[in-house]
């Protein structure tokens, strides 16, 4: 099961920093954009890690509020359950 479970945040976290250099590529040059509640999903269903990545990388919605908070939230929430199964 961690093999599975690895493969999958893998795939989540690749597509998660490709979906933010896609809308970084599309603020810059125009065309229809990636919906931040999309971005945020990823992250939310594991995408968190390259969500910050590539906020860094492609210096994309760094200052965007309340699409920062949300996102620290999202990354709260996840630190917690770590650190609860981890207690378990």
């Amino acid at each position: 099961m961690a093999a599975e479970v690895a493969v999958y945040l893998l795939i989540v976290n690749v597509l998660t920093f490709l979906a933010f250099g896609h809308d970084k590529q599309r603020a810059i040059g125009g065309g229809r954009r990636v919906p931040e509640a999309r971005l945020l999903g990823l992250a939310l269903i594991g995408g968190s890690p390259a969500a910050l990545l590539a906020r860094q990388v492609f210096r994309h919605k760094t200052r965007k509020q309340p699409f920062s908070t949300i996102l620290l939230l999202i990354v709260a929430l996840q630190a917690g359950v770590l650190a609860a199964l981890a207690l378990r």
